[in-house]
């Protein structure tokens, strides 16, 4: 414990140079739910499984482990081509010493605002915008990230429940089908979604719903 913290009260060169390296990590490390969530493909992915069980009505079948596991490795998969931009314009620099810090957040930003400003709607960033009283940006690197993120995280959202609506109506379909034959044979007393159950993983199976949806997902960025 003396050791890590000499390292960040020393005044060698060496040793500062490894203390910002630690501290840029511990720094990423403490941001990182708040950046995969809201600043990556994550959000929709995530929302979009979860009407996919919502519709199906398995109740924890897949359970949120394996959803969210899938949501991770899909936004990984999405989000590769800025992810390596990041590192070879900013990381890779910085950790060479062949930048300073804040040039290296500066270009960390180029990639993520060109990402999140491809699939955000411009009534979301006239929104905040004109709450925030900001004049009209010449590029999309003029944006702040203040107003880019929140209007981003929305747009996705409104995105995931459109495709999420999509995928209800089949399965909603079958439901109503199920309760009026229910209905008109006098069973009042038996569940409809216990019946309907069966035949919506049925449909799902045969028209191979996981791929059809990652392939809508992929699709949309």
């Amino acid at each position: 414990m003396d050791e890590f913290v000499n390292i960040f009260s020393s005044s060698d060169p060496q040793n500062v140079s490894t203390s910002v390296k630690l501290l840029l990590l511990l720094t990423v490390f403490s941001l990182a739910p708040s950046i995969l969530i809201l600043m990556t493909s994550f959000t929709r992915i995530i929302i979009v499984l979860s009407f996919v069980r919502t519709s199906l009505a398995t109740q924890q079948m897949p359970p949120n482990q394996v959803l969210i596991g899938i949501a991770l490795f899909l936004t990984f998969f999405v989000m590769a081509p800025t992810f390596q931009q990041i590192n070879e314009e900013a990381l890779e620099p910085l950790f060479s010493e062949e930048i300073t810090l804040d040039e290296a957040y500066t270009r960390a930003t180029v990639p993520i605002k060109d990402f999140m400003a491809e699939y955000t709607r411009q009534k979301d960033l006239a929104l905040f915008m004109n709450y925030a009283q900001i004049e009209k940006p010449e590029t999309v690197q003029d944006i702040p990230l203040t107003t880019l993120i929140p209007a981003f995280a929305i747009s996705e959202l409104k995105t995931a429940f459109q495709m999420g609506f999509m995928i209800f109506v089949p399965f909603l379909v079958i439901d109503m089908a199920v309760a009026s034959v229910l209905m008109s044979m006098g069973m009042l007393m038996l569940p409809p979604v216990m019946i309907s159950l069966p035949f919506k993983i049925l449909l799902f199976i045969l028209v191979d719903g996981w791929y059809l949806i990652t392939y809508s997902l992929l699709q949309g960025f």
